[in-house]
């Protein structure tokens, strides 16, 4: 049993060593340059969110392409929810995020301590890579797609402005015709029905119907990301002692066994 003790203290130190020094790194500051000063804000204004356009589309990817996706079907370039209509997506894809403290452009592969210093390095030397010719700010469609209630749900239980939510569902009821027209078949009119139960429904004064209602996209939190990985990094160490546990328990019972067979034989007769 001793040495049982001792595997586990060495596995429990290699444990906590291995904590301390990914607590280390996550406060390290990288070698490339982080900062924003020395740039120069020459470039036009831009009048698009991006902050609420990245919620929108992060919206559109949970609760909306889950489904597009399971009935095949294609969404119209001309439908104001297509990728090509973010006036950011070629920036945000062009966005890596090495750890929590470290953001690099794609472009040209520097690296910046946050993402809102990776957005202003994107607004002051990328921004030719935009296409400001058109009308694609998706902030634009944050009423229609809930953005609010999504950035703080708290403000769903606000004063309701029926102005606002007419406004809102209209909007709404035009994305669902143009994205998904009913008289381009079944896919599309399977659609066109739950975008109106997923996202239109909701803008009411009533209270009593939420945004997505049939769900969305699944996705873990830290919480249970960090319990799977806990989990996984210490069940070999519970089979590792189970197995040192069950072979003494076999040492200790043939020992027994001899013991009690030298007594029986010392026995006289």
């Amino acid at each position: 049993m001793g040495r049982i003790k001792a595997i586990t203290s060495f596995l429990l130190l290699q444990f906590l060593l291995l904590q301390f020094t990914k607590s280390q790194q996550g406060f390290k500051e990288p070698s490339a340059a982080r900062t924003l000063k020395q740039e120069p804000h020459d470039s036009p204004e831009v009048h698009c969110s991006r902050e609420r356009s990245r919620v929108a589309w992060q919206i559109i990817e949970d609760y909306l392409m889950p489904f597009v996706e399971e009935g095949g079907y294609e969404i119209s370039t001309d439908c104001r929810l297509h990728p090509d209509n973010d006036l950011f997506r070629d920036q945000e894809k062009h966005k890596i995020n090495l750890d929590v403290n470290e953001w690099r452009c794609g472009y040209c592969k520097k690296s910046f301590r946050a993402e809102r210093f990776l957005d202003q390095h994107f607004d002051n030397r990328h921004y030719n890579l935009l296409n400001v010719s058109q009308n694609k700010c998706l902030a634009d469609l944050c009423g229609a797609l809930h953005c609010d209630f999504v950035i703080n749900s708290k403000l769903h239980k606000a004063k309701c402005n029926p102005a606002a939510v007419a406004r809102n569902r209209h909007l709404c009821e035009s994305l669902a015709n143009s994205c998904f027209p009913i008289s381009k078949g079944p896919s599309a009119s399977h659609l066109h029905e739950l975008f109106l139960r997923q996202f239109c429904d909701a803008h009411t004064c009533s209270g009593k119907t939420t945004p997505f209602p049939r769900g969305g996209k699944k996705r873990a939190n830290l919480l249970y990301m960090a319990t799977s990985i806990l989990i996984l990094m210490l069940l070999p160490l519970f089979y590792l002692l189970y197995y040192l546990y069950q072979r003494d328990m076999k040492r200790e019972t043939q020992v027994l066994r001899r013991l009690s067979q030298v007594g029986r034989k010392a026995k006289p007769s």
